[in-house]
């Protein structure tokens, strides 16, 4: 290397090293490029509150029917058991169009606590049916009312809402202290039906649709269980059958409204 060519090389090296050393001291040398950060994570927002009891107006203390005039039906369920059968219950229902109500039972829910919000995601009634489904009519009118109030606080607790409506527990029809203790808990109607389907005694899906099919007209609410084989095998036949005599299965509100 020439002279002169060792002396430019020198001089734009020690340029380069005072640059450096002046960025360095300004505070300007590059910096890595800042680390991204996760948006924070918004919380999910809180469920609706489900509907809450209604009065119907014209419409007696206790209800065991809709409307003769118009093509509904109500289809409703206690509900306990296996809660596999229930979900297989209300899978049908909603496959084929229809809405049902569900009278929960509260030791069920505490057992099963995602049920309530499953039945109320698929569009369904869901109601009362005291906390350990005992002879409710056998209460004194205090022990009636701590029993449904039981079930209406764990309601309140999965759903914001005490429920749709109540019916009394081994039995079709609410003494008199067994009304005024429902309305105590917030429900101005019992829940009653004017079609029994006998699922619960295991007759056999047959048996179960000939039964209803027998007894079903327009306004009629029909009484069935979750927890039996039968009723899940039953269930789309009878189905079926209200379709071709043009009746649609709705909510008891629905019914009612």
């Amino acid at each position: 290397m020439k002279p002169t060519d060792r002396r430019g090389a020198l001089r734009t090296g020690a340029a380069a090293a005072l640059a450096g050393a002046l960025a360095t001291a300004c505070g300007t040398e590059p910096r890595p490029a800042p680390t991204a950060t996760a948006a924070p994570r918004r919380p999910a927002p809180a469920p609706a509150v489900a509907p809450g009891p209604r009065r119907f107006a014209g419409h007696p203390d206790e209800i065991a029917h809709g409307p003769r005039d118009r093509p509904r039906v109500a289809l409703t369920f206690h509900g306990q058991g296996d809660p596999a059968l229930a979900r297989t219950l209300l899978g049908q229902a909603e496959k084929a169009g229809a809405r049902v109500t569900v009278l929960a039972v509260g030791e069920w829910l505490d057992d099963h606590p995602d049920l309530a919000r499953r039945v109320l995601d698929g569009g369904h009634d869901l109601g009362n049916h005291t906390q350990r489904h005992i002879d409710v009519n056998a209460m004194t009118e205090a022990e009636a009312h701590a029993e449904i109030a039981a079930c209406a606080d764990r309601l309140r607790r999965l759903t914001g809402s005490i429920g749709t409506w109540f019916r009394p527990s081994r039995t079709p029809h609410a003494a008199p202290h067994v009304v005024r203790a429902a309305r105590r808990a917030g429900y101005p109607h019992v829940l009653s039906y004017d079609v029994d389907s006998l699922d619960f005694t295991s007759p056999g899906a047959a048996a179960v649709v000939r039964t209803v099919a027998g007894t079903v007209r327009a306004g009629s609410v029909v009484s069935l269980h979750f927890g039996y084989p039968d009723t899940a095998a039953a269930l789309p036949l009878l189905l079926a059958d209200l379709d071709r005599r043009g009746l649609r299965a709705v909510t008891t509100t629905e019914l009612l409204t």
